[in-house]
C-alpha cells in the first residue's frame, strides 16, 4: 500500500512509555502499517500541536498517562475510527461518546494478565510450602529444621480459592492444572459445567472462602465487589489460611484485614492495597506474615513490549479489514475492569 494511503496513527500516553512498549522491531512493524511520529506523544489535548494532529488521526494508541477521551476530544477528530489502548482497563479513560460514534475500542488487557497470573502462580506456589514464613524462622534460627519440623505444609492437595474467572483469574486456573491442588472456583457470571471446564469446582462465595488454604482475588473493581471481603468474610478464612490479592485493593475491608494480620491468625500476599501505596506507619511492612509488593504483578520492564506488540497485531487486523481480537464493548465494562 503506497505510505500516503496508510492511516494516521497518533500516539496518546506518557512518552517514558513508548519505547520500552514499542522498541525497535515493534515500531518498525508499527511504521510499516500507518504514518506515525514516534516524536510526537500526545499528553495534552489541548496542546496546539496536538489539536493539528488530531484533526488528521484515524487510530489513537493510547496507554498509561493518556488523559480523559471525551465527546469534546472526539469533535476536534473527525476521521477518528479506533483507540487501541497499550494498557489494561480502559474505564474511566473513554466517554459513552466513543461507542456512540461507532469507533472500535481494543485493549491490551489480556497481555497484561499474564504476568499477574504468573506472578499469582509463584505466590500460591510459594504459600503452599509456608516460604515465607519459613524464611523468617531461618532468618531467626539460623538452622535447617528436620523434614517432619515444618507443620501442615505442602502442595499436594491444598485448597486453592479463586475468586473471579477474569482474565487473570482463567490464566490462573490454566497454570493450576499441572499440580496436585484442590481448585475451586467463585464466579456469579460461570456455571458448573464451565467451572469444571475451567479445571475448578464451583462453590459459592462463603463456602469457598471458608474451604480455601489459599485465596486468590481475581475479580473487578467494580460497585458489586466494593469490599466484597468485609470483616465477616475475612473471618470465614481459616486459620492459617493465606489471602492472594493481586486485582485491587476496594475488593478487601482495610481495617478489617489489618485487624487480622496483625493477630497472625492468617498470612498475605498483597500486590495491591488501599490506599496505595500504604502509609509510611502502616503495621504491613513490617508484619512477617505479610509479603508486600509495590504494584508489581502487572507488566514490567521487557514485558512491556507484549502490549505493544498487541497493539501492532490490533493494527495489522484493522489494516487487513477485521474486528479487533481484543475488542472493548460499553457493555464489557459493567462485569469488567
Amino acid at each position: 500500500m503506497p505510505t500516503s494511503q496508510l492511516p494516521r496513527v497518533l500516539f496518546v500516553m506518557n512518552p517514558v512509555h513508548l519505547p520500552e512498549l514499542f522498541p525497535p522491531r515493534q515500531m518498525a512493524r508499527l511504521q510499516n502499517l500507518a504514518r506515525v511520529d514516534p516524536a510526537l506523544v500526545v499528553r495534552d489535548f489541548a496542546d496546539s500541536e496536538a489539536v493539528r494532529a488530531m484533526a488528521e488521526a484515524e487510530i489513537l494508541i493510547t496507554g498509561w498517562g493518556c488523559p480523559h477521551i471525551g465527546a469534546d476530544v472526539l469533535a476536534a477528530a473527525p476521521r477518528l475510527r479506533a483507540v487501541l489502548h497499550a494498557a489494561g482497563s480502559v474505564r474511566g479513560l473513554l466517554d459513552d461518546a466513543v461507542w456512540e460514534r461507532g469507533i472500535a475500542v481494543s485493549s491490551a488487557v489480556q497481555a497484561n494478565a499474564l504476568p499477574v497470573a504468573e506472578y499469582t502462580l509463584a505466590a500460591i506456589l510459594f504459600a503452599g510450602k509456608d516460604v515465607f514464613g519459613l524464611r523468617e524462622r531461618f532468618r531467626a534460627e539460623h538452622v535447617y529444621p528436620a523434614p517432619g519440623d515444618h507443620g501442615p505444609i505442602g502442595n499436594l492437595g491444598r485448597s486453592v480459592g479463586i475468586i473471579g474467572a477474569s482474565r487473570v483469574g482463567r490464566r490462573v486456573l490454566e497454570l493450576l492444572r499441572p499440580f496436585d491442588l484442590s481448585v475451586m472456583l467463585y464466579d456469579p457470571y460461570v456455571d458448573d459445567a464451565e467451572a469444571a471446564e475451567l479445571g475448578a469446582v464451583r462453590l459459592p462465595l462463603d463456602e469457598l472462602i471458608h474451604a480455601s488454604d489459599i485465596l486468590s482475588l481475581h475479580a473487578p473493581d467494580i460497585p458489586e465487589t466494593h469490599r466484597m471481603l468485609d470483616r465477616e468474610r475475612l473471618a470465614l478464612i481459616p486459620d492459617g489460611g493465606v489471602l492472594i490479592n493481586t486485582s485491587r485493593g476496594a475488593l478487601v475491608d482495610p481495617a478489617a484485614l489489618t485487624d487480622e494480620l496483625v493477630s497472625g491468625r492468617i498470612s498475605a500476599v498483597l500486590d495491591v492495597t488501599e490506599p496505595e501505596p500504604l502509609p509510611a506507619d502502616s503495621p504491613l511492612y513490617r508484619l512477617s506474615n505479610v509479603f508486600l509488593t509495590p504494584h508489581i504483578a502487572g507488566s514490567l520492564g521487557n514485558e512491556l513490549e507484549r502490549l505493544g506488540r498487541t497493539v501492532v497485531d490490533e493494527l495489522e487486523r484493522l489494516s487487513a479489514g477485521h474486528e479487533p481480537a481484543h475488542s472493548v464493548s460499553q457493555a464489557d465494562l459493567v462485569k469488567s475492569a
